[in-house]
């Protein structure tokens, strides 16, 4: 698919600058090819301990890509003109586990307390898929990724538990084998899938109505295939209730001027 204003062609830091500008508004999928994207999480610090060791028993989840220092906005590993609260087209600020406010910046929201999680996001394998000729259908309808709730259990740390979300991505029997062969090379980035074919089996009753993201077309020829997903924090979130979070809106991710090839392991 080819996306207006050669939004594929950029690199991360010309995309973070559009996104911080307002120029880039949505979904991220598709955008600035071959650059890492990110999930983000940001609770305070009395909270940050626990939530590392969650990520750490979770990594399928919740692979781990970059840390703030408490109260700093940047993640100069990640790149060095990046703002955690402005770079990211679309945020949730969370108040005792609700959605309290959905914004473009949580600028006037920041507090020194406040310590940032990238996670690795599949957008990032994404590119591998496409370049093998495996098909994405959300890019070629233009939505975001469907995402679901499952009744896959993650490993609790602290106060930090709940059920693991993942993406889907429709692809025929042929197709998930390979697939399962490329992404098994990006453990950073959610690695291979979780799960292949009946939803009912992880808890998913419909599959045509996602918890996160928009509904895509299955064939009669395909099978949907399932990614550990990095809005499982956001699930967690809701489960557990802190007082304050920010995340990502799902879909809208934090791009890196980290390479994805910088990721693969083979």
């Amino acid at each position: 698919m080819t996306l207006p204003f050669d939004r594929a062609r950029m690199s991360g830091e010309a995309a973070r600058l559009a996104c911080r500008s307002g120029a880039i508004t949505g979904c991220t999928a598709g955008i600035a090819d071959g650059y890492v994207q990110g999930n983000l999480a940001v609770l305070p610090a009395d909270l940050a301990d626990e939530f590392l060791l969650f990520a750490q028993r979770n990594p399928k989840s919740c692979p781990i890509i970059g840390v703030s220092a408490k109260g700093e906005r940047s993640i100069p590993e990640l790149g060095l003109d990046l703002d955690i609260a402005t770079d990211i087209p679309a945020y949730r600020v969370w108040r005792d586990g609700e959605v309290a406010a959905e914004c473009a910046s949580v600028a006037e929201f920041w507090r020194d307390d406040l310590v940032a999680f990238v996670i690795g996001c599949s957008y990032s394998f994404e590119a591998a898929l496409a370049e093998d000729g495996l098909p994405l259908r959300h890019v070629e309808m233009g939505v975001r990724v469907p995402m679901y709730r499952t009744s896959i259990p993650c490993a609790p740390a602290g106060r930090f538990s709940g059920p693991m979300v993942v993406s889907m991505r429709p692809l025929t029997p042929a197709q998930a084998i390979r697939a399962v062969q490329i992404t098994s090379r990006f453990p950073s980035v959610h690695g291979a899938p979780v799960h292949l074919g009946r939803p009912d089996l992880i808890g998913i009753s419909d599959i045509g109505a996602p918890d996160y993201g928009d509904p895509v077309a299955i064939r009669d020829d395909e099978i949907p295939v399932f990614w550990a997903c990095g809005v499982t924090p956001q699930s967690v979130i809701a489960a557990v209730r802190p007082a304050f979070a920010i995340t990502h809106a799902p879909g809208c991710m934090l791009i890196t001027d980290r390479r994805n090839s910088e990721y693969a392991v083979l």
